[in-house]
This record gives structure tokens, C-alpha cells and sequence, in this order.
């Protein structure tokens, strides 16, 4: 390997910026500096279930800190749980969480592992799936693993704490996830592994049992959890404030434009490889007025959509955005959606729907209410607003993204 291996206090900087937990900080560095004398590259473990089809830019602050141990030479194993996935993460849970059906898990993996190389390096990944080990593990190896942790240690886990008090059932096979997720990184002769603060427990029982199979404890480092463009919840679809690996330019660069200016920085933090240093002299001349706030939020836009398209497909974003926003113009590729209309007419929230605006009535109804529904310019705030199958073709703008002319039909 190379002498990037080498580490010196801005490298480790660089690889604990935005971390909420090391554990600990002198073993990372301790593991850092043998990696460079022996010239050995440490392994980097970063697991991912296959819950969703898609990733979004939460789950790329883990990628992007194995892209920065990667960037310093380390090996890092991007580890698919496809096993793992069929006993259900009980992390956060209040209940027994349903498993995934192996053809679920299946299709999810898929766009996994095209998805990830977008930030990667796909000559220096390595692509695991954790049912090549835990899939043969006979029933007297998991009679060995389950003997390396106690209930009263499970226990300690806030969310199985909680259930046991309140005399809500805890499933026993969900006891197994942590220690499953253990034993990857005991057959991954783990240094690190890296995954988000949700996950600390999971995290620490590897490096609890790593030594009873004459291993050294990994390092933990945790990263939090990405806040959602609605500066409100962390990001998910389910929340409807994420933004796609698979979202457009457009989409990507117009969604990042529309968070707050304080949360922009926690996603230069976590979501640029920009140095804390340089990230805060931004933020410094921001505060002065050297710099204007919407120039920085441009920047973070080029950046990203860079990272997940190309540099001419940022510049191509931010042409278009600032043609429809600050001109005030339609965007250059508005699309026509034909929806048809019964003759008693539609509710408007039911139209936001069926263009795939909204994800249920009540979410379009808020929507209205609040006032970030347009027709044909003009703000909309009756939820009983409704459209005529006898109606014009409207323009509907929903937030500031979403834009489509809507050609109403008398349904058949």
C-alpha cells in the first residue's frame, strides 16, 4: 500500500468529522498508525438491510466515511444484510418489526449495489452479503454466539427495556439481530465499524464479543442521523423529505435549495468532504456578510449533484433553477398529467394525489391549507376546493419543486 496509510492529526480529523461517538478515539488513532508502519490496510466495516429499494442522501453520510477511509487507503467492505434483513432490525421499534421476504431483500440488494458506487470507488470496494456466513452457520454455532451475550446485558438496550416494563413482547429471535450483526464483524476481522447513532448498541455488542474468538474490540464511530429537507424529521420517504439517489438533477439540486440556511451547514458537514475548517470559514464569512447565504446553499447544491451526477449536470440544475425561480418561469420540461374527473368533479386534494404530489389525501389536504398550493399562480387554501371535468388545463405547483400542468377528463 501506499504511505497514505501514514496518519497525521488532520487525517484523523478528516475521518471523525461529523461523527457523534468514537469509540475510542485513541484506538483509531493506535490501529491508524500500525496500518501505516506495517503498511496494512485496516478493514472498515459499514453494514446496510435491504429495507427499501432505494437509497437517499441519509444513508450516504456512512458512505461518504467510507469513502474517506478509502480515500486514505483503507479497505472498506460494504456489507449487504440479506440475512439480517430476514430477522428485522429491532432498532427504534416499540414492536416485533415484520421481516422482509427473501425476494424483497433480493431486489432491494440489487439496486443497492449499483446505487452505492455514485460515491465509492468500485475498484477498491469490496461487496458483501451476510447470509455467506451466517446462512451456514449451523445450529451449534449460533448455540456458541448466542453464548457469548445474557438477557440481562440485551436488557440494557433502550428499545428492549422499554417493551419488557410496559409487558410488551419481545420476539427471541430479535435478540439474535445484535448478535448476528456481531458476528459479521468477527468474520470480517473488523477494525472499524461505522453506522448511525441509532445503531450504538448493535455497534458495541461486536466489539463486546470480538475478543472471546481472540480478536481486537473494533472501534465503534457513530454518525447521526440526517435531518430531512423539512429541517423537522430525519430523512425518509415515508416523511416525504428525502432526497433520491435516483432523483433527477433538477429534483436533487432544487430540494437542497429549499432547506433552511442553519441546516445547511450539518449538511456540508455531513454530506460534502469539505474540511470542518474550511466549512466553518464559509460559515464565518456567511455571518459577516462576505458571503451570501443563498451562494452557499448554491455551492452545496453543485456539490451534490455533482457527486451523484456530473459537474455539467449541476451547472445544467442550477441554470434551471435559477431560470424558474428567480425569473419566475416555468420549468422547461413541464409535463402534462391527464386525470380523469367524474362528473360530480374531484376534490383538488385528490388531484394532488393522483399526480403523485401527495401521498394520501390528508397529506394533500395539509398541504393546501398551508398554503403551498398554486393554481396557475394563485395560492390555494380551501381544502374543499375542487376541479370540474369541464375544466381547463391548469399549471399546479405544490412547494416550490413540484410543477406539472394538469389536463382535467371526464371519466368514462
Amino acid at each position: 500500500m501506499s504511505s497514505r496509510l501514514a496518519i497525521s492529526d488532520e487525517q484523523l480529523a478528516y475521518l471523525t468529522k461529523g461523527c457523534v461517538d468514537v469509540i475510542r478515539e485513541a484506538e483509531l488513532r493506535s490501529k491508524l498508525e500500525q496500518a501505516g508502519q506495517k503498511q496494512t490496510p485496516l478493514v472498515i466495516k459499514v453494514g446496510f438491510d435491504p429495507t427499501a429499494p432505494d437509497l437517499h442522501l441519509g444513508h450516504t453520510v456512512l458512505l461518504r466515511k467510507m469513502k474517506h477511509f478509502q480515500d486514505l487507503g483503507h479497505k472498506v467492505v460494504f456489507l449487504i444484510g440479506d440475512f439480517t434483513g430476514l430477522i428485522g432490525d429491532p432498532t427504534g421499534r416499540s414492536k416485533t418489526r415484520p421481516p422482509l421476504t427473501v425476494e424483497q431483500i433480493s431486489e432491494n440488494a440489487e439496486t443497492y449495489a449499483t446505487q452505492v458506487f455514485k460515491l465509492l470507488d468500485p475498484e477498491r470496494t469490496v461487496v458483501e452479503f451476510n447470509s455467506r456466513w451466517l446462512g451456514t452457520l449451523a445450529g451449534e454455532g449460533w448455540i456458541r454466539l448466542a453464548a457469548r451475550y445474557n438477557v440481562a446485558q440485551m436488557l440494557e438496550r433502550r428499545d428492549f427495556r422499554h417493551r419488557y416494563e410496559k409487558g410488551r413482547p419481545i420476539a427471541i429471535h430479535e435478540f439474535l439481530y445484535p448478535l448476528a450483526q456481531a458476528y459479521d464483524s468477527v468474520h470480517l476481522k473488523a477494525d472499524v465499524e461505522v453506522g448511525g447513532t441509532d445503531q450504538l448498541f448493535n455497534l458495541n455488542v461486536g466489539r463486546d464479543i470480538m475478543p472471546a474468538f481472540g480478536l481486537a474490540p473494533q472501534v465503534v464511530m457513530t454518525v447521526p442521523l440526517l435531518v430531512g429537507v423539512d429541517g423537522i424529521e430525519k430523512m425518509s420517504k415515508s416523511a416525504e423529505n428525502y432526497v433520491g439517489l435516483t432523483d433527477t438533477p433538477d429534483q436533487m439540486f432544487g430540494k437542497i435549495m429549499s432547506i433552511s440556511d442553519p441546516l445547511m451547514w450539518d449538511y456540508y458537514e455531513l454530506l460534502t468532504d469539505l474540511a470542518v475548517a474550511d466549512i466553518e470559514t464559509m460559515r464565518q464569512r456567511v455571518d459577516q456578510g462576505d458571503l451570501h447565504p443563498k451562494q452557499a446553499k448554491q455551492a452545496l447544491g453543485r456539490s451534490i449533484v455533482t457527486d451523484f451526477h456530473s459537474a455539467r449536470a449541476a451547472a445544467g440544475a442550477e441554470d434551471e433553477f435559477e431560470r424558474r425561480f428567480s425569473d419566475r418561469s416555468l420549468p422547461s420540461d413541464l409535463s402534462d398529467r391527464v386525470f380523469d374527473v367524474p362528473a360530480a368533479g374531484a376534490r383538488l386534494a385528490t388531484v394532488i394525489v393522483g399526480v403523485g404530489f401527495a401521498s394520501s389525501n390528508s397529506s394533500a389536504t395539509r398541504l393546501i391549507e398551508q398554503g403551498s398550493v398554486r393554481i396557475d399562480g394563485e395560492k390555494i387554501t380551501d381544502r374543499g376546493c375542487r376541479v370540474s371535468p369541464e375544466a381547463s388545463p391548469f399549471v399546479m405547483q405544490v412547494g416550490k419543486r413540484k410543477v406539472v400542468r394538469v389536463v382535467p377528463r371526464s371519466e368514462s
